[in-house]
């Protein structure tokens, strides 16, 4: 890869007092995506995509402000002296586990509340976010808020327009390893398995705990290319989340394979499986 200059302003237009940045077109973009996605894989599971649209700005929103919390909380010394920037997500700065928390507790409130089956719906809603998250990265490219470490080398992402919103100033001019590339990459290739996975593992929830495992592989091997403070034993606070989250899916996966009754969701392929929860009606 050669060295590639990034002299992109992340605000793309002013629109009087506002400014509509390259960041928040992507976040939408990426929404939009994923929201039609997931209506057509519900389709295709022979659940109501009404659903997915019900669900689709609880989940973003609530998305948003658990990954905004958590990244707060996280660099607290940013946002000590300046509080009003808490707000400013438009400049970047979200942490995405926080994100994909409180976004899978949204799903699962939704679906008790309405009594849908949890599983089947978690299952196409992580499908098709893994795809609009994917799309979002693009907007982290022309942001800078998540480059990588120096590449000490002449291959990398170079930051030089100054509205770059670089870790650290001393980032700009320097070629950076780059990271929201190589995420959204990883993303993609995760988005397209995920429909050989849908075919083979006959189970509901199969999907979800596998792109929960399959993504927090990725984060914690492409956090290495990430300049973060050590939290515990030389790791980032993002790589022990991601060992974590793939303790979690294993074993929740070995428990759905290992579950009890078969219970049918109607229009559903008959070989899958589902148990507990509550029923679509």
């Amino acid at each position: 890869m050669p060295l590639i200059e990034i002299d992109i302003d992340p605000i793309l237009v002013h629109l009087g007092p506002f400014a509509l940045r390259w960041y928040s077109l992507m976040i939408m973009a990426g929404v939009y995506a994923g929201t039609t996605t997931a209506a057509l894989l519900a389709s295709r599971r022979g659940l109501d995509p009404e659903h997915v649209y019900g669900a689709a700005g609880w989940v973003v929103l609530g998305g948003i402000i658990g990954a905004r919390l958590t990244h707060v909380v996280d660099r607290w010394d940013l946002y000590r002296e300046n509080p009003i920037r808490i707000v400013a997500v438009y400049e970047g700065g979200i942490a995405i586990w926080g994100g994909m928390i409180a976004g899978g507790l949204v799903v699962w409130a939704y679906t008790r509340w309405n009594s849908i089956a949890f599983w089947p719906f978690a299952d196409i809603v992580t499908h098709a976010a893994i795809l609009g998250q994917g799309i979002g990265r693009f907007g982290c490219i022309v942001n800078g808020d998540v480059a990588g470490r120096p590449t000490g080398g002449d291959w990398g992402f170079v930051y030089v327009n100054p509205g770059a919103l670089l870790p650290r100033a001393s980032y700009f001019n320097v070629p950076t390893h780059p990271y929201p590339l190589y995420e959204l990459v990883c993303d993609f290739a995760i988005f397209g398995l995920l429909f050989i996975v849908a075919r083979r593992v006959r189970v509901d929830g199969g999907v979800f705990l596998t792109c929960t495992a399959l993504y927090s592989l990725v984060r914690f091997t492409l956090t290495f290319v990430r300049e973060e403070e050590a939290w515990w034993l030389g790791l980032q606070q993002a790589q022990w989340m991601s060992i974590g989250m793939i303790g979690v899916a294993v074993v929740l996966l070995m428990r759905r394979y290992g579950g009890g009754p078969v219970a049918q969701i109607p229009g559903q392929d008959p070989a899958r499986v589902t148990t507990g929860g509550p029923q679509l009606p």
